[in-house]
This record gives structure tokens, sequence and C-alpha cells, in this order.
């Protein structure tokens, strides 16, 4: 153990800092953390082999672009006092209490895992499904590579108007040879080339003025070749509040998006074998049907309060729609780890401005919950830093090598995965899309990835 008068972060002795998730808020705080001048060592733990988070995972495949932030976290990667341990679950391969014994702070950057739930009667039903496992599915998550999706009806419903919404709405309506060229798992091409879906409906509680996608978004289900998209005009008469609402500072996008959807609004229909049909103004109360869904009952809303803090209230005023599946896309909802503090509520740790006690630190999502774009977390994750380097003077000095944290996971037979070894994998996905047309095909099973790692033959689905 150090002099505890020696500051960390000096040149005798390094801050070691542990970030727990490997996605965008975890690399912009390791970023902020190599770049402050100090010396500081970045551990990031991750439980899958692969980094990158919902990049890798929640980014639609028709979307590669929006990826390319991956060169960024790239670079701060190749940082010499950066390491990725790939493959370790914080909370059963080592345990909250064991990392921070290691590391003079820790930094919580594992986002929100699961969806909220949307209480209504029915929800359960089959055919029922949540964005976050069709996202996750379809983009060669490894925990959701067995899921399975019934598409083998006409009409399809999606609950929701944020951008994931807009991803699922895109991936129903577009065919699979729309879709083979992309990075999309190849079990996932193969079920959509089967799919019967044909009709879909993107439900949304308040209004176009309130509508949570960007105008990017919207303006991609319009350009989707053999789809319909439409639109009621009725629920484009916007009050002297909404009106007002959209003059308001920072919503920019939002009148951008009316101007999109009364673009929708006007066009005629062609006839295309698919449409998507955008309703605002209503709420799923209730799903119904025998051994799987078959109808959903719809409440239309009225908006109150001021401008800018719209909420939708049911007006009692029912309609019925024939439907065979639902998704539900309102959110994503944290899960704690064990050993961390956890607001089961509002799905996040606690904490204050980033800062949860002194040690312990939170960013992202599961810091402030699920809002904003992938660069949104940049002065989120600084903001948290910042009071990490706030606290510097009432730290403790850990533990100032890596032996007895490798002593642990070695005792418990976990294989740690390095960058060096993400990098074997991601070679191993280039070359396996480039063989049948696509920038990549990842790999959607742990065990795969591992056994390029051993120099094993690895599957090729």
């Amino acid at each position: 153990m150090p002099d505890q008068a020696v500051e960390l972060g000096s040149e005798q002795c390094p801050l070691r800092v542990a970030i727990v998730g490997s996605g965008p808020s975890g690399f912009y705080a390791a970023d902020y953390l190599l770049r402050s001048g100090m010396n500081v060592h970045v551990h990031m733990f991750e439980r899958l082999p692969t980094p990158f988070g919902l990049v890798r995972f929640g980014v639609a495949p028709d979307h590669a672009k929006i990826r390319n932030v991956i060169k960024v976290y790239a670079k701060t990667a190749q940082h010499p006092n950066y390491r990725f341990w790939g493959n370790i679950t914080i909370g059963s391969d080592i345990t909250m209490d064991e990392l921070r014994a290691e590391f003079d702070a820790v930094i919580l950057a594992f986002g929100a895992q699961t969806d909220r739930k949307l209480n209504i009667p029915g929800v359960d039903l089959p055919r029922s499904y949540t964005a976050t496992e069709f996202c996750a599915w379809y983009n060669s998550h490894p925990d959701y590579r067995d899921r399975e999706f019934d598409l083998s009806h006409p009409v399809a419903m999606v609950m929701g108007q944020g951008n994931v919404a807009m991803d699922v709405a895109r991936v129903l309506a577009k065919t699979s040879e729309q879709l083979s060229t992309t990075d999309m798992a190849s079990h996932a091409v193969d079920a959509l080339a089967d799919s019967q879906v044909r009709e879909v409906h993107v439900v949304g509680r308040r209004g176009p003025a309130q509508a949570a996608f960007t105008p990017k978004e919207i303006k991609e289900l319009g350009e989707i070749e053999g789809c319909d998209v439409i639109v009621n005009p009725d629920d484009l008469r916007i009050n002297e509040n909404c009106a007002i609402e959209l003059e308001l500072p920072g919503n920019e996008a939002n009148k951008r998006n009316m101007e999109i959807l009364r673009e929708f609004a006007d066009r005629k229909p062609t006839g295309a074998p698919r449409k998507i049909i955008i309703h605002f103004f209503k709420s799923p109360i209730k799903l119904r049907g025998n051994g799987g869904v078959e109808q959903v009952v719809l409440e239309r809303n009225k908006l109150v309060g001021e401008p800018g803090a719209r909420k939708a209230r049911g007006t009692g005023e029912t309609e019925t729609l024939d439907c065979q599946v639902f998704f539900r896309s309102i959110g994503y909802h944290g899960v704690p780890i064990e050993g961390t503090p956890f607001d089961e509520g509002k799905g996040v740790v606690p904490n204050e401005s980033g800062r949860v006690e002194p040690g312990l630190y939170a960013v992202g999502w599961i810091k402030r919950g699920p809002s904003g774009l992938i660069g949104t977390n940049k002065k989120d994750s600084e903001e948290s830093v910042d009071k990490l380097f706030d606290d510097l003077k009432r730290l403790e000095p850990k533990a100032r090598d890596d032996s007895g944290l490798r002593a642990i996971l070695k005792q418990r037979g976990v294989r740690p995965v390095s960058y060096e070894d993400w990098l074997k994998i991601d070679a191993a996905e280039v070359e396996r899309g480039q063989a049948k047309g696509k920038p990549r095909d990842n790999f959607t099973r742990i065990d795969e990835m591992i056994a390029v790692l051993d120099g094993q033959p690895s599957e090729t689905r």
C-alpha cells in the first residue's frame, strides 16, 4: 500500500478506476479520465466478450453510419493505460465489494437493460413482445439468440413513438432482401423472410408535436420501397397550446417532424404491398385474444397541462383494432447490480450529479434514466468524472496492480476477454460477413466467440 500522503493520479501513485459497462457512457468516461493529464489507469468491465453496448446491440442494422462512433471508442481503447475485461459479470464473477477493494474508484456505466412495464390486461398474451428483445434479437445479442417472434400474421402494432419504435416499424415493413446486405443477424434475416406482416400501426399516447422520434427517423419511414405511410390529417390539427409548445427553445426537431408528417398526410396511397399507419392521441388499454393477441383496445386521449409539459389523459372513448402482433416500445428500465444502491421506481442508481458516494459514481442511463442520443452521454459522463476528481483527496488508494483481481478470476474459472481478444473476434465477424456480401456477420453465441480465441473452428451462423 502506498503512503496515503502520495496523491492519487500522480506519477508515483496512479489513479486506478474500474468502469462497469462498455457502452457510450463508459467510453466517454474512460476518454475523459485518460485525457485528464493525470496518471490514470482505466479498467473497463463488460459481461459479454464484446464492447460498445447499445451501439452494437441497439442501433438498427440499416443505420450503419451511426455505428461509426465505434471508431472514436476504439481510439480510446488503444491508450496504453486502458484495459478491457470482457466476459466478466460484476455481481457474480466478482462482487461489487471485491471490485471496490481492487480499485480506487468505480464508475457504474451498465445502462438500462430491460424494458419498462406496460400494465394492461392481456399484455402477457402470446405474440405480445417488447421492442427491447426484438432489437437485441435482430442485432445478434447472445441473450436473445433463441428468442422466437411469431410474424405469421398480417397486422402488427408498435406502441410508442421514440426512435426505437421507428426502428421496429421500419424493420417490420422492409423486405428481407432490403435487410440482407446489412449486418442484421442471419437468423433474423431468415425469420423476416417468412414474415407475413403487411400492415404496421405505430401508436403514440400524445400528439405529433410531442412525438419523441427524430426527423431523420420519421422521414425514413416514407422512403421504404414498397411501403405507403398513412397519417390522418385530423391528427395534425394542433391547438394554441401545441403551437406555443412548438415555438419553445429546443423544439426545432418537433417542428420539422410536423412538416414531415404533413407531407405524409398529403400523399395519396399507391397500393404498395406494405403500409405503416401512424396514430396519435391513443393508448392501448387492453389486448384481447385466445391463444395470442387478436385485438387491441385503444382509448382516445386528450392533452392537458402547460406547453412543454403536456400529458395524455384518457377520454373514455375507445376503438378496437384487429392486430395479431404487438410490440411495446415505451422505454428502458435499469436493473440493479448486487452491492449497489438502486431506485426501483426510477430504474437508476441514486446519485447527485453522478456521485453515488465518494469512490462510487454513475454515468449514462443508469445515472439519469433512458433519455438522449448517443452523444448526450459525453457531457453526462464528464460531469460524473468531475465529481470523482473533486473527491480525490477523500479516496483511499487500493490495490496497485491486477494480481489480486486475476487471482479471484482464476480461482472461479472465469476466462477474461481482453481488447486484443476482441479485435480477433471483430476480424472474424468481418471475414464471415464478407463471405455473405455483408459488412459483418456477428457471432450470436459466446462459446463461438471464445472458440475463435482458442483457435477452434466457429459456427457459420
